[in-house]
């Protein structure tokens, strides 16, 4: 066969090149191919927060706006439930308390004439809850949605006792004494009224022993405090104390909250009786004004509760 010169250098560049493919094998690093090499991948970690340039901060913000809603929608609710009125009840009686233990008269008693309208304030802002079914009698016309009011009585009650406080922050004054304790005693009228539409009455038949026991404790007192009574003051504060028995006997009679409420309000009163008598000890005026609130109180809600 003729071996031309195209062929040798054909076959001469052939090897050529199979000894360049050898030599860039054996310069090739250990565990590489002729591949081009894959991009590489990070490691895979824990997720990272999407963020959101366009809000920055804006979630934090309305998760605090969203949290303080809720606080205050706790206070105060559409349906009167809350509890910003007894909140600033509260807030009144400390402060009142602590001015009591310094200087039980003059403007530091600023907060006295406060109080019973943040009590009324809670009663005119509490309505039943949608839905319930009112059976008492005289109610068959009114729907289930119906919001009701508060009972009159105890509205008027905490309006006597308003106008009672803000005269016996000038107790020292003999015509502000009376003036006083003629407020309260449209209050101790009030609540009576109200207890037997809350059923005072039928209680008092089925447990007759706490009403009379609270007209036995009037009966003793008066026994006792009147013959150190000035004598122009003997027959206002048996007639008021007569009354302040009877709204007690009839509190007895509702019982729960309403019951305990009332005998902290007599409490009060006997000790203001002792104290008008001319007998005073240390803390008399906290003590007096302690039990006096918490009494508010109790017939306030224990009332609410029940009507």
């Amino acid at each position: 066969m003729a071996i031309t010169g195209r062929g040798i250098r054909g076959r001469s560049k052939a090897a050529a090149l199979r000894a360049a493919a050898r030599a860039a094998a054996a310069f090739r690093p250990p565990g590489t191919t002729g591949q081009a090499p894959a991009a590489s991948t990070p490691a895979a970690g824990p997720p990272r927060p999407v963020r959101h340039p366009a809000t920055g901060g804006a979630g934090t913000v309305a998760g605090a706006l969203s949290a303080a809603r809720t606080a205050a929608g706790r206070l105060i609710r559409p349906d009167g439930h809350g509890r910003g009125p007894l909140a600033a009840f509260g807030a009144l009686a400390a402060a009142d308390l602590l001015a009591t233990a310094t200087r039980p008269r003059g403007a530091a008693r600023a907060a006295k004439p406060l109080l019973m309208p943040a009590l009324a304030t809670h009663a005119l802002r509490r309505r039943p809850p949608a839905g319930t079914d009112d059976t008492r009698p005289g109610t068959e016309n009114v729907r289930a949605d119906t919001p009701g009011g508060p009972p009159p009585a105890l509205l008027a009650g905490l309006a006597f006792s308003t106008a009672g406080d803000t005269a016996l922050l000038f107790d020292d004054r003999e015509p502000a004494f009376l003036l006083g304790m003629a407020a309260f005693l449209g209050t101790q009228v009030s609540y009576t009224a109200g207890y037997v539409g809350l059923g005072a009455l039928r209680g008092i038949a089925r447990r007759p022993g706490p009403a009379l026991g609270c007209l036995a404790v009037w009966a003793a007192a008066n026994a006792a405090l009147a013959p150190t009574l000035e004598r122009r003051l003997r027959l206002p504060v048996a007639g008021y104390s007569l009354a302040l028995a009877v709204m007690g006997a009839a509190a007895l009679g509702v019982g729960g909250k309403v019951g305990a409420g009332a005998v902290s309000f007599l409490a009060s009163d006997l000790l203001i009786g002792v104290q008008a008598a001319g007998h005073e000890f240390p803390g008399q005026e906290v003590m007096i004004m302690a039990g006096y609130l918490f009494g508010q109180y109790l017939i306030t809600t224990g009332w609410l509760e029940l009507a």
